[in-house]
């Protein structure tokens, strides 16, 4: 592993005295271990002070006291880059919540003892930094290669956000939890209400931003018992589809599929981060209402499973389930909008159409509701991933018209109303309104035309 370390890194390690019994650990040594580039490294320092290790540390470079209540320091080196460094510490839990524990450092705690309070035995591996030793105290290479995640020792139970971390890592590594792990986390279900909701929405956005397998984290979460503190999403376990247009299964088993195309969709990996959280809530909760508009009935002299307004039903129950979450409302702003328009490619694309609809997406985009619908339709196994042609047909026709990643603009704006001799007032807003439907409609596709349009319906009213 010592050759992926960048060269101030190593250099430091090998020639500072204080680092003689430094270790890489986390995550680092689980990717490198994987095969994964590896981007951050963590490392942990024993046998010195955290003063002692402040003073070696500043000698090099800059060195930031962030976290000294939990013995971090945070080091820019040279070439730029910032490494965490850390002591060794025992958590002892003292009080409720995730911030309950009271800390001690001890520059006299082994290796062994230091990895016992990590969360699961993936993340527990350590590798000597000038040796290269690995050090897996707890079975952490064996449960990568074979696809378990299992909890280091009875400390997990003392942490409800480490459930949450268990989510993410299960979608992110492609793990699936050890009974006994599950166990332990349906004891913590109590405890959620002791995490604080920027705690919950940071696992949250882990699962929708970092590639992985997301059903994976929510086949862990159902199994677990923590799916009772997602009550929209708990709902859709066991409703069920139309076997001819779902031969998947139940809606929960549909969403699970959905999300694991969306994140093989070249769309979701080539976006930001925040992009990436958009598309993987709203194919999270496209199809949260159908709980509520599930039901049977004739179609053709046929009984038929059918979920009609489960788009506009569900546009509210994923407000609702956004907020709690603490997502921010520049992100929820552009979900709802998706969740509630993921029906739009039964209508067929008209020029008009493509106008009102991104009109109504906004700030989300046609390309950002084409995805979901890719997403959408490839959720249904065994029939194959596909792209729907009509969401083909809606993205063609919305770039033509320049409008597949953003709503159109109003034309006519009230300088142009003043221009022609309009005082501001009440009727300003009432004409631009008029004049914005207009546009949608087709009357009008140029400032020009707005104008021409303002005069001769103003010329008529009076």
């Amino acid at each position: 592993m010592l050759e992926t370390l960048p060269d101030a890194l190593r250099w430091l390690l090998d020639r500072t005295p204080e680092l003689a019994r430094a270790y890489l650990v986390g995550g680092c040594v689980r990717d490198w271990l994987r095969g994964r580039p590896v981007g951050d490294f963590d490392i942990e320092v024993h046998g010195v002070g955290y003063d002692e290790l402040v003073s070696a540390l500043a000698r090099h470079g800059r060195a930031d006291l962030v976290g000294r209540s939990f013995g971090v320091v945070k080091f820019t080196a040279d070439d730029g880059r910032i490494h965490d460094f850390s002591l060794p510490r025992r958590d002892s839990k003292v009080a409720r919540g995730h911030r309950g524990f009271e800390v001690e450092f001890d520059p006299a705690i082994g290796p062994e003892e230091a990895s016992a309070r990590r969360d699961f035995t993936v993340n527990a591996m350590m590798v000597h930094a000038r040796t290269g030793e690995l050090l897996d105290f707890h079975g952490g290479e064996r449960d990568l290669r074979a696809g378990v995640l299992r909890h280091t020792g009875p400390a997990f139970a003392e942490d409800p956000l480490r459930v949450l971390r268990g989510m993410q890592f299960c979608s992110r590594l492609h793990l699936e939890a050890a009974s006994e792990t599950l166990a332990v986390c349906r004891s913590m279900v109590p405890l959620h209400g002791e995490l604080p909701v920027e705690r919950i929405r940071e696992e949250w956005m882990k699962w929708a931003t970092r590639e992985g397998r997301p059903s994976l984290g929510l086949r862990f979460l159902q199994a677990s018992g923590w799916l009772v503190h997602s009550p929209e999403l708990e709902a859709m376990v066991g409703v069920e589809q139309d076997p001819g247009w779902h031969p998947e299964g139940d809606v929960w088993t549909h969403t699970g599929h959905c999300l694991d195309a969306l994140f093989d969709t070249a769309a979701w990996r080539g976006a930001d981060p925040a992009t990436r959280g958009v598309l993987s809530f709203a194919l999270l909760l496209h199809d949260i209402g159908k709980a509520t508009c599930t039901r049977r009935e004739p179609r053709d002299g046929v009984e038929r499973i059918v979920s009609s307004g489960h788009d506009q039903v569900g546009g509210t129950l994923a407000a609702t389930f956004l907020e709690r979450l603490g997502i921010q409302e520049s992100l929820r702003s552009r979900i709802v909008p998706l969740v509630l328009q993921h029906m739009a490619y039964l209508q067929e694309p008209t020029p008009r159409a493509v106008r009102r609809l991104a009109t109504r997406l906004a700030p989300a985009t046609i390309l950002e509701l084409a995805t979901v619908m890719e997403a959408d339709a490839s959720g249904r196994p065994p029939l194959p991933r596909r792209i729907p042609e009509a969401a083909m047909r809606l993205t063609e026709m919305a770039e033509s018209m320049s409008l597949e990643s953003a709503a159109p603009r109003p034309l006519l704006l009230g300088r142009h109303l003043v221009a022609r001799g309009m005082q501001p007032g009440p009727d300003f807003g009432e004409w631009l309104r008029a004049a914005f439907e207009a546009q949608l409609d087709g009357e009008f596709s140029d400032t020009a035309g707005a104008e021409a349009w303002f005069d001769a319906r103003r010329a008529s009213s009076r």
